[in-house]
């Protein structure tokens, strides 16, 4: 099929998706766990109060996360990739109640953890675990092994006496330690050997779904490649859905189903990861792939946008991307784009259908 027949087909089934439509798209509501609407966290970044009377200054506002929607289905792992402070970790702290959200509202299984009552959260708790960055700073350093994993199996009344330290002991196999491990301290263990104990707690309490806030960013290569086949034998074997963050693209596609692009706090687009690979259809997608290393690139000038990110407290109208983008319009500068449907992808960009014909 030519291009011209790909633009023809796309522009017909945008002209004819309604908001109803694009909710129906993203699947099946049996099959999604975590439900994103609207979610939005704005940061007072102001001067103290006397500072700014004294300045003669107003309110500032650092809008972090605005507007962003997606789904997660159940056994899938969706990542959300984007540059640094494009939000992703806001949203994964928001994701498991670590953070509150300004506006929208984040779903578990058909749960609005904010509107619930404490036992219904106790229970929604124990369904949800988080595998942080930094394997240094996650796990406590006066706390041996066992009392690390083992935490969350006491909090949730999963086991008691004896049986608390055979399940400790049995984790710990399941992430390729040994039970002697469970003695040791952290500072005892390599860094690939301490984000496999913190792998080991966020399955202590028999999760559904797993937060991973780039979980091997931190790590060796050949290291990251231990802990991502692990976590993928982990979620073949129990069933796991995983809300996976990174800036890795390689990461990425190993790992992912689906992937959310972010830019500036907005979600820019949702795409099955082939689809996103293969035909992007935002600038900004495109841009971040160009610009990926490859084994093959040796002497290839990396494309970028020859931008930087702009000030977020202070953003750009319209499309936040447009001072940057090489296709952008006067309408761009204007409106921001509504997310609707382009081939494979769900995307915020007026002129999505020229970039998917490059």
């Amino acid at each position: 099929m030519s291009h011209a027949a790909d633009t023809t087909a796309d522009k017909t089934a945008d002209d004819t998706l309604s908001v109803t439509g694009q909710a129906s798209a993203r699947g099946d509501t049996d099959d999604v766990l975590v439900e994103v609407r609207g979610l939005t966290r704005r940061f007072d970044v102001s001067s103290a109060w006397l500072n700014r009377v004294v300045r003669r200054e107003g309110k500032r506002i650092l809008t972090a996360v605005d507007g962003v929607e997606f789904d997660v289905k159940r056994g899938e792992t969706y990542a959300l990739v984007g540059e640094s402070g494009s939000g992703k970790s806001t949203i994964a702290k928001m994701v498991v109640g670590l953070l509150e959200p300004s506006a929208g509202h984040v779903c578990i299984d058909g749960t609005d953890p904010a509107g619930a009552e404490r036992a219904a959260m106790r229970a929604l708790r124990r369904r949800i675990q988080m595998i942080f960055q930094d394997p240094y700073a996650s796990l406590n350093p006066r706390w041996r092994v066992a009392d690390i994993v083992g935490e969350p199996i006491r909090m949730f009344d999963l086991a008691r006496g004896e049986a608390v330290g055979k399940r400790v002991g049995a984790l710990l196999e399941q992430v390729g330690l040994s039970v002697g491990d469970a003695t040791k301290y952290p500072h005892e263990f390599s860094g690939g050997q301490r984000q496999r104990i913190g792998i080991a707690r966020a399955l202590a309490s028999e999760p559904e779904l797993i937060v991973c806030d780039e979980p091997t960013s931190a790590l060796d290569v050949s290291v990251q490649a231990q802990v991502l086949n692990l976590m993928r034998d982990l979620q073949r074997d129990l069933g796991l859905t995983y809300l996976f963050i990174t800036h890795d693209l390689s990461v990425v596609r190993y790992m992912a189903d689906t992937i959310g692009v972010l830019y500036l706090g907005r979600l820019v687009e949702s795409a099955p990861r082939e689809a996103l690979f293969t035909r992007p259809a935002h600038p900004y997608t495109r841009m971040l792939l160009d610009a990926a290393p490859r084994l093959d690139g040796f002497g290839r000038v990396h494309a970028t946008d020859g931008g930087e990110v702009p000030d977020p407290i202070d953003p750009p109208s319209g499309c936040h991307y447009h001072p940057r983008c090489p296709v952008a319009t006067q309408r761009c500068e204007r409106e921001y784009p509504p997310r609707r449907q382009v081939g494979g992808s769900e995307v915020a960009c007026f002129e999505a259908e020229r970039i998917r014909q490059y």
